[in-house]
């Protein structure tokens, strides 16, 4: 009798947390309105990744995130999902929450320009833990429909923080912040240069502003970090830099599509 009781309990936590679930993946569709479909992603990642992007010409990730936070598209380039970092699936998502959480109607913030922002001593330091990551999103479901239009992922709110090269908020047509877009598997300066190039073909990129001193790019990567003897990894006066990763992926950020 006293397993019963126990019993019961268990079984109607188990059902809200399975109501839970399938609230957050019905989330998806019509909250997904003006995002990219996970065709439109995929083309437009496998597009950028084609380029010459200044990093090692990996296969990668891509996923987009609504205003809210949920997961509307996940994407990979290659044969299938081994043919990538594994671990950069759940971080492209981290990336594209990042740029949503942390910019506004007005003012983008790439995660690129976070690295500097978040170091010891940093305006911004303990960012990085501010917003974890729910793992029951980022890894629940059958791993055989990761970057599929099914994913597992999508419809539910990943969370996380990423503060390195890679995730780029979406302006529509109208100047309206509608989401955000998260690219990972190559170096950290690869993987802006390709988000920058799949928001761009999303027409996406109605950028109101940002912290780069390039007008014409607002939340480019900014690479201002001078290095001083004993200390890492080195000072930008801006404190909105990021390190740099190679010369090819810096020259490609200078010359990378203005916004609109």
């Amino acid at each position: 009798m006293t397993r019963s009781v126990g019993f019961v309990p268990g079984l109607i936590a188990a059902g809200c947390l399975a109501l839970s679930a399938g609230d957050a993946r019905a989330q998806g569709g019509s909250a997904c309105s003006g995002l990219p479909s996970h065709a439109a992603l995929q083309a437009a990642l496998s597009a950028a990744q084609n380029q010459g992007n200044g990093g090692f010409g990996l296969e990668m990730w891509a996923s987009v995130v609504n205003r809210d936070g949920v997961v509307c598209a996940v994407a990979f380039t290659g044969g299938n999902r081994g043919d990538q970092w594994p671990g950069s699936r759940v971080i492209s998502a981290q990336k594209a929450n990042t740029a949503n959480a942390f910019s506004l109607p007005g003012l983008a913030l790439s995660t690129a320009n976070l690295y500097t922002a978040v170091q010891p001593g940093g305006s911004l330091f303990g960012l990085q833990a501010s917003n974890p990551v729910d793992t029951n999103v980022a890894y629940g479901g059958n791993p055989v429909h990761n970057g599929q239009a099914n994913d597992p992922m999508v419809g539910g709110r990943i969370g996380g923080v990423n503060v390195f090269g890679g995730g780029l908020a979406l302006y529509n047509s109208g100047g309206t912040l509608v989401g955000a877009v998260g690219v990972s598997g190559d170096s950290s300066c690869a993987d802006h240069n390709i988000a920058w190039r799949v928001r761009s073909t999303l027409n996406l990129d109605y950028v109101p502003g940002g912290v780069s001193p390039d007008a014409a790019r607002p939340d480019n990567i900014v690479y201002d970090i001078v290095p001083q003897a004993g200390q890492m990894p080195g000072v930008s006066p801006s404190g909105w830099g990021h390190p740099a990763c190679s010369a090819a992926a810096t020259a490609i950020a200078a010359a990378l599509p203005v916004t609109k």
